[in-house]
């Protein structure tokens, strides 16, 4: 008889879990199970990979099992808080897993997806609701959901909650629920803060503590290479190549502690030719899916993360976890390699370290007490480096549409179609309106300006669309009477006008002089104002 027919699992589990090949329970389900099974709430400290998604879902949906009440529209019986949405997808799955012999409902709801269609997968009410703080909140406002039917509530990475500043949304979740329930709350590390927040959610809880914070996986070879930050991408580049050419590289996690730092990486991957993807708060829900699902076919040999976002990754056959930039809080690099020999497997953890970066190391070897082992840089690493192909710039690439051949006749050459159509020479947009005159100050022959509605008929209109200027369209139109032209009668104003500009003279009192007061500025003894013409 196994453990788990030992503690009178429901019949529908056992043969879920004959089903998944689960035979003995890890050491945080030994412990959990019986105070679970009990109804006690539980404390639980745990990394990612201990087996706790089973140690809590499988004495509550044998307590859901037993206790058949009806479902309740737009409720559920259980509740699961996740930080990331990878890991509330994961979560969810293994839970119908679980749940797949039981007439129990298993629903998910996180970010990135039209909430008016997970509302409508509510309307019914389900037994199990896994779910992202946010998205849980906006349900709850548009009342689309309600938490007064609670019975077990889990609040998953609570420490990567606080890191996420999700503090409020759990204090607003936490009185909306209902008094009377079973609690479960766990944590990677559990720090005063976390200690404090637990205390809103449980009562006298059951504490199950089974792999400190500090201890790494021993079948995880540490290694560390002093480089400066400018080297670390090209280091990268060619270890990676090297790896997956030899085959001792199947599938590598890449942790970066920026969303940026995360996509130029990959781009400076895939422009050497490894096929690299990246997840991070910045993509869209599809394209982590993309990503993260390639990643465990295989398809997707490197994938490059944040600390973040990597909560949600369990694959089981990661070979070597790369710190292309160290974490600066020591607990997070014990998460980082724990990716990394599972299942029984070997594991390699490479951390780039630049000189910026030494304390954080001394910090995770205190913590830990393994020292990394020094890994020299390769010696013909300068002409290696040299040899890697440029990357594409951001925003070219695969994004540009090969159909549209008149990105290149565009202003910025990018393709993206925002620029102005070039003339036929290839020169600058040529202005539809004609070459303008750059006097603001010049008026035509009866003292307009081209400002005042001088060109403003149709036919006008028509002559300019055509490539006229205004002085030719001027000198087509009909001409009144004394007016200044290359013939014809001209008025004794705009004579006098004209002798005056030609010898530099300023004359104020004449009407086509046409500078007003700007011609007669400075002038002495003026203030600006026009000068008087002696008798």
């Amino acid at each position: 008889m196994s453990f788990f027919e030992e503690l009178g699992l429901a019949e529908p589990i056992l043969r879920a879990l004959n089903t998944k090949g689960y035979s003995e329970p890890t050491p945080i389900q030994r412990e959990s199970i019986p105070a679970l099974l009990d109804g006690r709430d539980l404390l639980g400290v745990a990394q990612t990979g201990t087996g706790k998604t089973a140690a809590f879902s499988l004495p509550s949906l044998h307590r859901l099992a037993s206790d058949p009440t009806g479902r309740y529209p737009a409720a559920c019986r259980m509740l699961i808080l996740s930080p990331t949405r990878e890991l509330a997808a994961q979560i969810a799955d293994n839970m119908r897993d679980y749940a797949r012999f039981l007439d129990l409902s298993v629903q998910c709801v996180f970010g990135g997806l039209p909430v008016r269609q997970q509302a409508r997968k509510l309307v019914p009410g389900c037994d199990v609701l896994v779910a992202t703080p946010g998205r849980l909140i906006d349900l709850v406002e548009q009342r689309a959901l309600t938490l007064n039917r609670v019975e077990i509530f889990v609040l998953d990475e609570a420490d990567q909650m606080m890191d996420l500043g999700f503090i409020k949304p759990l204090t607003r979740i936490a009185n909306m629920l209902p008094k009377k329930r079973q609690s479960l709350f766990f944590s990677a590390t559990m720090p005063k803060s976390i200690v404090e927040l637990g205390k809103r959610f449980i009562d006298n809880p059951v504490r199950v503590e089974v792999t400190p914070q500090s201890t790494t996986a021993e079948r995880v070879d540490q290694f560390g290479t002093f480089i400066d930050q400018k080297e670390k991408q090209a280091l990268l580049t060619i270890s990676l190549q090297k790896g997956i050419a030899n085959g001792d590289i199947e599938t590598a996690l890449v942790f970066t502690r920026t969303k940026h730092g995360a996509d130029r990486v990959v781009r400076h991957l895939v422009a050497a030719g490894i096929n690299a993807g990246a997840i991070h708060g910045n993509k869209s829900q599809a394209q982590r899916t993309r990503a993260l699902d390639g990643f465990r076919r295989g398809s997707v040999p490197v994938l490059v993360a944040t600390d973040i976002a990597a909560r949600g990754i369990d694959v089981p056959g990661v070979s070597a976890v790369f710190n292309f930039e160290i974490p600066n809080v020591a607990e997070q690099y014990v998460h980082r390699i724990g990716r990394t020999a599972r299942a029984g497997r070997s594991g390699l953890a490479v951390s780039y370290i630049a000189p910026d970066e030494r304390p954080y190391i001394r910090d995770i070897e205190r913590l830990t007490g393994v020292k990394l082992t020094q890994a020299p840089i390769p010696e013909d690493f300068v002409a290696q480096a040299s040899a890697l192909p440029a990357p594409a710039r951001k925003g070219s690439g695969a994004e540009r549409n090969p159909d549209d051949r008149t990105a290149r006749f565009r202003k910025g050459g990018g393709g993206g179609g925002r620029g102005k159509p070039l003339n036929k020479q290839g020169g600058k947009p040529k202005n539809k309106r004609g070459p303008q005159p750059r006097d603001r100050n010049w008026r035509d022959a009866e003292g307009r300006s081209p400002d005042q509605g001088n060109y403003r008929s149709r036919e006008d209109r028509d002559q300019r669309s055509r490539g006229k200027s205004a002085r030719e369209i001027q000198s087509d139109a009909p001409r009144p009477k004394n007016v200044s032209h290359k013939k014809g009668p001209v008025t004794k104003p705009v004579v006098a006008a004209k002798k005056h500009i030609e010898r530099g003279e300023r004359r104020a009192n004449t009407p086509a002089a046409g500078h007003r007061n700007n011609a007669n500025r400075g002038a002495k003894g003026g203030g600006g104002r026009p000068l008087r013409r002696r008798k």
